[in-house]
């Protein structure tokens, strides 16, 4: 059968399932498709009416059966499997774990489903609108359809909060300048309840360790007239008194050893020792008592605080040491108004290890497998630290190309050590909730390509990790050491960079050391944000103190060297600034700006190979192959019998758009726009074109494309078929190619449609 009947038998029996769930239904009953909401006013606007419409559907009830591009697999299979004689086997499976029971017009309380409305509209200040409901039906499927009429919202005329002199009160009236409830702002049942929630978190700042939102009272008076309401707000006459009551910290015990499973807390004082305000109980001393003085934030005697309340605990997780971290406060039999705390603590096991098999793809057409080994050992010398080793080794293979056959295989290992702290020569204090870190690492990888050459590299690094909040991160690396060793240069790669020397860089000796630092802001975790962003800038480092030393000066002569290798010198800054803009509830537009420069010089008259700039593949201009794109108009003339080298530059610019919605169930689409570049500092005669210049935006690649996101939850599958619209190393006047897009070409589908297969979303 040819593929256009199997794709039209496709189509039918789709079709045939979707019609055919309708003679299951039982006699008299209708399938119910859901429910439509009309909001009517004239008073407001058209995103606003939006944006309430798409709020009360989804407070409907039920919800329709499941669709996939308007049919109902999961009812079809439901109605196909018929009545399982046993709760096993094939029938039973498609029954109840694939499929899902109609939803019947007949379970739809529609009285129910506008008083949900009514009362949601009116929470929101419309106190005067009216909801209704009708259906319509048509063959035996039933859509119900309601009605909101709204009058003007009422708005806040003015909010009191309570004047008598007791402490709560006081505490309470003291914080209200920040209050969400204001005057000339729309009543919103929401926001009273936000109010609550605010000023509770302000009082458990200040010790009132009791007291929680219900004890507070929000009287409204509608009757003012005007569609205006008065707000008054009270603590409530029935509120506990230890609720008003300020409770200080008293003694803080700590538990490092215990077991959900068995009885450990039956350790009497015995096994305690006193560690400045904390009583630590490890009978096996196996942590150090200084990595609890660090992650605990209470003093002693001071009033209780739930940042501090929240910082400890968040600390505590973030170790990395605790599988559990349980924690309570006692009222003190010792202190009047007193809390004693208690930490329980479940470490994970000492040692792990754990066996990883990798599958891997790219635009480059190289695909390939990789298996790592790694083995952990927490709490290594009892102060929380993490020592990791992993080997790991792999293979990647071009299945078609320039590159095929000229397979690439790797293997090494890596060893690092992790402290819970800042290891440096003078004292230092975190106030974060998250543990600062001091990271070591050691590494070797060995990689081969058959046929071509071999590479010997050696890193290592000493650095700090540490994080202000949850949005704001800093990694400072102190010393980046990376030492690059060819060998096994095959006489075929020799021949070839005769007659391409830009294949010679990848085989270069390379030293690398120096400083890096990188700085990283993004709010793109708060959700409710219509606009968010995420930055990341970084600097890095290399051979400045000693090019100073050795007054190093690559123009004047040859470069100089350390243990015979001349070692790199050059400044390089990079920044990645991403903005997401919701356009709905389904829809987002996300945008990426990178901007890199690297600025070799003394010992160096460009950057080393391994930290210049690329760009092209999966995660950047999706139109082009992977690291094939300029730099600036150069193109790189290949044969059947050369390589394809991966262009690099100094300079990269990349813009990207991307316009992306939920399609249906898992599915998600996209629309995409890309262009960008790389460039060199300074003129290369065996790459001409390749230097920037002030027509750097003339010589932008741009290309476009659309694609689908398969978002199975544990990961998120990416597929994207593009195009390029503008070729920078075609003749000025020639590069945009719009006018030569022809879908039904099979030359030009041959070379321009590029589809990348990649996990996640590229920014």
């Amino acid at each position: 059968m040819t593929k256009k009947y199997i794709h039209f038998y496709l189509i039918l029996t789709l079709l045939f399932s979707a019609c055919s769930n309708l003679k299951y239904l039982p006699e008299g009953e209708l399938l119910y498709v859901g429910g439509k909401v009309d909001v009517k006013g004239e008073k407001i606007s058209r995103r606003e009416k939006k944006q309430l419409e798409e709020n009360l559907e989804d407070l409907l009830r039920p919800r329709p059966n499941s669709k996939i591009l308007g049919l109902r697999p999961k009812l079809y299979f439901y109605n196909i499997a018929g009545e399982p004689k046993k709760e096993k086997g094939i029938k039973y499976w498609l029954k109840n774990k694939v499929g899902e029971p109609p939803v019947l017009f007949s379970q739809v309380n529609m009285e129910y489903n506008v008083d949900l409305l009514q009362n949601f509209v009116e929470n929101k200040g419309f106190f005067n609108a009216k909801t209704s409901s009708d259906s319509t039906t048509r063959n035996k499927k039933v859509t119900a359809e309601y009605s909101t009429t709204l009058n003007n919202r009422y708005l806040i005329k003015e909010v009191s909060f309570p004047k008598d002199s007791s402490q709560i009160t006081a505490a309470v009236s003291s914080i209200r300048e920040n209050s969400f409830l204001k005057p000339g702002k729309p009543y919103d049942l929401d926001v009273i309840k936000a109010e609550r929630v605010r000023i509770d978190a302000n009082l458990k700042e200040n010790g009132y360790y009791y007291f929680n939102p219900d004890y507070l009272l929000v009287q409204v008076d509608s009757t003012i007239g005007n569609r205006e309401v008065s707000l008054r707000l009270k603590v409530k006459n029935e509120t506990p008194e230890k609720a008003k009551n300020i409770y200080k910290i008293n003694n803080i015990y700590v538990y490092p050893n215990y077991s959900i499973t068995e009885d450990t807390l039956s350790e009497t004082s015995a096994a305690a020792v006193k560690f400045k305000d904390f009583t630590i109980i490890d009978p096996e001393k196996k942590f150090k008592p200084q990595i609890f003085e660090r992650s605990l934030q209470f003093e002693k005697g001071e009033p209780y605080n739930r940042t501090d309340h929240n910082k400890s605990l968040n600390r505590l997780v973030n170790m990395g040491t605790f599988k559990f971290v349980k924690n309570q406060f006692k009222e003190s039999d010792s202190i009047e108004n007193g809390l004693d705390a208690y930490y329980f603590l479940t470490p994970l096991p000492k040692k792990s290890i754990r066996l990883e098999l990798l599958g891997k793809t790219n635009s480059a057409n190289y695909a390939g497998s990789e298996i790592n080994l790694n083995w952990s050992n927490r709490n290594t010398f009892k102060g929380a630290e993490l020592l990791t080793i992993s080997a790991f080794g792999g293979f990647e293979v071009q299945v078609s190309g320039l590159n095929k056959g000229f397979n690439v295989y790797r293997f090494g290992t890596e060893a690092a050590l992790i402290w819970p702290k800042l290891l440096t020569p003078f004292k230092t204090e975190s106030s974060s909730a998250f543990v600062p870190r001091t990271k070591a690492s050691l590494g070797y990888e060995f990689q081969t390509r058959s046929k071509l050459y071999s590479l010997n590299s050696f890193k290592t690094s000493f650095g700090y990790l540490w994080k202000e909040n949850i949005r704001t991160e800093h990694q400072l690396n102190i010393l980046n050491i990376n030492y690059v060793n060819p060998f096994k240069v095959t006489q075929l790669y020799e021949d070839q960079i005769a007659l391409n020397p830009t294949l010679g860089k990848l085989i270069e000796k390379q030293l690398i050391f120096g400083p890096t630092y990188t700085f990283t802001f993004t709010n793109t975790m708060k959700t409710e944000k219509t606009s968010t962003f995420y930055y990341q800038g970084g600097i890095d480092l290399a051979g400045n103190i000693a090019g100073l030393l050795t007054g190093a000066n690559i123009d004047s002569g040859a470069p100089e060297t350390i243990f015979g290798v001349a070692f790199s010198q050059y400044a390089k800054l990079e920044n990645d600034f991403r903005h997401y803009f919701k356009l709905g509830l389904k829809s987002q537009l996300a945008s990426r700006i990178i901007i890199g420069a690297g600025f070799p010089y003394g010992n160096s008259n460009e950057l080393p190979f391994i930290k210049q700039f690329f760009v092209g593949g999966t995660n950047s201009i999706r139109a082009f192959r992977a690291r094939s794109i300029g730099p600036g108009t150069f193109k790189q003339e290949t044969d059947a019998s050369s390589f394809l080298p991966d262009q690099s530059g100094d300079l990269k610019l990349e813009l990207n758009t991307e316009l992306r919605t939920d399609l249906f169930s898992i599915v998600k689409g996209a629309l995409f726009v890309d262009a960008g570049n790389i460039w060199l500092m300074n003129e290369n005669p065996e790459k001409p074109g390749a230097k920037f210049s002030k027509d750097f935006l003339k010589e932008l690649a741009v290309g476009t494309g659309v694609g689908l996101r398969f978002d199975f939850n544990f990961l998120i599958l990416r597929t994207d078929l593009a195009f390029p619209l503008r070729k920078p190393y075609l003749p000025e006047g020639e590069r945009w190619v719009l006018d030569q897009i022809n879908f039904g070409d099979k030359q030009w589908i041959k070379e321009n449609l590029v589809f990348n297969l990649a996990i996640g979303y590229p920014f």
